[in-house]
């Protein structure tokens, strides 16, 4: 292959497999309706299963599937004829997955499948295949062409099985109301869970949080601010409501302003208004705040009252960024 030719190639493989993709919309039909609402109402799960790259894909599909509410488990097909077959219960449905649908594992695996008695949804890319014509329900994922060059290696065909089962997810989700709050109790390890679910209260430092009172002096103020360690300290009132805040950088500019410090309290150099956060809002959303106002840390209050800095630093640890 010469250089010259490297892109026009990527772009026909992207044009062939979107196009691949563009024509599943004609087998969304009432098979898939009827493939939808037997796995959304079976009191079992979904057993998954394929040859060769249609293994590789069902077990794609099974961890978005897992991943999203709907219970279910792979089972290669090889190998489910040497003894995996004792997967599936009795209230399970299978979803086999086959390009040709005539491979001979598949061939050998079906009418077995069809003796337990299970619904058998087929999932091939020829409606005339063994697959296709003995299953309960076909989802059709034919495509035109491979995007490989002699039209062989599997390609597009896997990335119509991909979005099919994606296309079947989805359904899913929407008719479980599965919803944010579901979603991070699944990935309660990963950022994407701790986006949904970490909330604020969790990120604050057990010690004492930095604060001083409005009449407190500035040697008082760079004190509290050294002795905490976050860069900053609350100017509270005597029932603990923030009046403002007094930041590292409000320090040096007002050493840069006055050449005495005679005289001047915290209440003199604070900035009110400071930006605040609840302590039961997500983190995701302290960072959000953070990013908006081009600041890295917050002060949080618990009904109305002061508890705590949360820091963008506390954010990154916890890899939300």
């Amino acid at each position: 292959m010469k250089s010259e030719t490297i892109i026009p190639t990527a772009l026909s493989t992207l044009q062939l497999q979107a196009t691949a993709i563009h024509e599943l919309a004609a087998y969304i039909n009432a098979d898939f309706v009827k493939a939808v609402e037997k796995i959304a109402y079976s009191k079992g799960r979904l057993v998954v299963s394929g040859i060769g790259k249609s293994a590789i894909i069902a077990q794609k599909i099974v961890a978005t599937f897992n991943s999203t509410g709907t219970p279910s488990v792979f089972m290669h097909a090889a190998d489910a004829i040497h003894g995996d077959l004792g997967i599936i219960q009795k209230e399970d449905i299978v979803l086999l997955i086959s390009k040709s649908g005539d491979s001979p594992e598949i061939k050998v695996l079906i009418p077995l499948l069809k003796g337990f008695g299970n619904t058998l949804i087929g999932m091939a890319g020829n409606n005339q295949s063994y697959l296709a014509t003995h299953c309960d329900i076909l989802l059709n994922t034919t495509v035109s062409q491979e995007a490989c060059p002699n039209n062989l290696a599997p390609t597009t065909s896997t990335t119509a099985q991909m979005v099919m089962g994606d296309a079947l997810a989805v359904c899913l989700m929407e008719i479980k109301g599965f919803n944010k709050e579901d979603f991070a109790k699944f990935h309660p390890g990963g950022a994407l869970g701790k986006k949904l679910y970490l909330r604020v209260i969790e990120l604050l430092a057990k010690q004492e949080p930095p604060l001083v009172n409005p009449t407190a002096s500035i040697k008082e103020v760079i004190i509290e601010i050294t002795k905490k360690r976050l860069g900053t300290v609350a100017v509270v009132s005597l029932s603990n409501e923030i009046i403002g805040i007094i930041t590292d950088g409000d320090i040096r500019r007002m050493l840069e302003k006055n050449n005495s410090l005679d005289g001047l309290t915290a209440k003199d150099i604070m900035s009110a208004s400071p930006k605040l956060i609840s302590s039961d809002a997500l983190a995701a959303e302290a960072l959000e705040l953070m990013r908006n106002n081009h600041i890295n840390q917050l002060l949080v209050t618990e009904q109305g009252k002061y508890i705590g800095v949360v820091h963008i630093q506390d954010i990154i640890r916890e890899g939300i960024i």
